[in-house]
């Protein structure tokens, strides 16, 4: 068999460590770290070394150093050269090197017990601490969303809201299976020929769960939750409850992903009667047209509320600017 060989990581393996650490016959399952730790870490000049047979790579270590400490990030090693010591030889060479840089303490977390590494963890002299638990948080929500959400009053739902919803099994499961599942699973409900749905009117008596339902989708999704009180707005700007929307759904077009609410949307859109004050035409006029450029975006659902369908104005339920009408009672 062609003889491997243990050597620094050089700017030319960056490539070739990708693709090993993105395949999980390279890895055993999905990495702690991800391709983005890897090329922050070696374009830093983090400690590495790979295997090589000929000028191919087949194997990769990658640490991170922090004073006296180092984290191996991830040991990969090509499907067809395990269990030839590879994998004990790269972390050899790579101790070394951290060694020279004065670390004293070594560690390295793998998803899964069976992960590839950790016979050659165990094989030079690594312990297992059986006791240890790998807790992860994904952010939904990036520094530049912050800021736009705190300007509109919204915020994180905690998880598991959704889950704890009690009673009405029939509506939940309805929007469970025609709102969420498609916006949690888009690439699924894409190759089903499902449109993951934009906007979505819920209707019923006062306490049947309306906003209670909104709240738990954006519990379910880990989307950012914005509720707009249309009596709040109209005396918050001086242009008046048109000019508020306007201005609020300006804020939420910045954000990557939202849940967005507004309860009693009659007084938006409430069904207009002949010689009505053209303001309440202008406020509904305004609603019409936010619709269709929020309904371009992804990752983002517009929730509306009412206590019965027949309030709202015919235009406002014209086919095409909602995708769902769901009774909650």
């Amino acid at each position: 068999m062609t003889p491997w060989r243990i050597r620094d990581f050089h700017e030319d393996d960056l490539d070739a460590a990708i693709r090993l650490w993105d395949d999980p016959a390279a890895g055993g399952t999905s990495p702690v770290f991800g391709v983005s730790d890897l090329i922050g870490a070696v374009r830093a000049d983090a400690p590495a070394v790979v295997a090589v047979v000929g000028e191919e790579v087949v194997g990769a270590v990658v640490g991170t150093v922090s004073g006296a400490r180092a984290q191996l990030m991830r040991i990969s090693l090509a499907a067809g050269w395990r269990r030839q010591g590879i994998g004990s030889a790269m972390l050899t060479e790579l101790e070394r090197r951290l060694v020279t840089a004065g670390v004293h303490r070594v560690t390295c977390l793998l998803a899964a017990e069976n992960e590839v590494g950790a016979l050659a963890l165990e094989h030079t002299g690594y312990s297992m601490h059986p006791d240890m638990r790998l807790y992860e948080k994904l952010e939904p929500v990036g520094p530049g969303d912050i800021g736009i959400l705190a300007q509109l009053g919204g915020r994180m739902i905690r998880a598991g809201s959704w889950a704890q919803l009690s009673g009405m099994t029939r509506e939940k499961e309805l929007i469970e299976r025609r709102v969420i599942l498609p916006l949690a699973n888009s690439s699924v409900a894409g190759r089903l020929g499902l449109v993951p749905p934009r906007t979505v009117i819920l209707f019923g008596p006062p306490g049947t769960g309306k906003t209670t339902f909104a709240m738990g989708v954006a519990s379910r999704l880990g989307w950012p939750f914005v509720e707009l009180f249309p009596s709040r707005l109209a005396g918050e700007s001086p242009a008046g409850l048109a000019g508020a929307l306007r201005e609020a759904f300006g804020l939420i077009a910045e954000l990557d992903k939202v849940v967005v609410f507004i309860d009693e949307v009659e007084e938006i859109a409430g069904l207009r009667q002949p010689g009505a004050a053209a303001s309440g035409q202008g406020v509904t006029n305004e609603m019409l047209k936010l619709i269709p450029p929020f309904r371009e975006r992804e990752e983002r659902l517009l929730i509306c509320a009412t206590n019965s369908v027949r309030q709202l104005d015919m235009a406002f339920l014209r086919h095409g600017r909602f995708d769902y009408v769901i009774p909650t009672a």
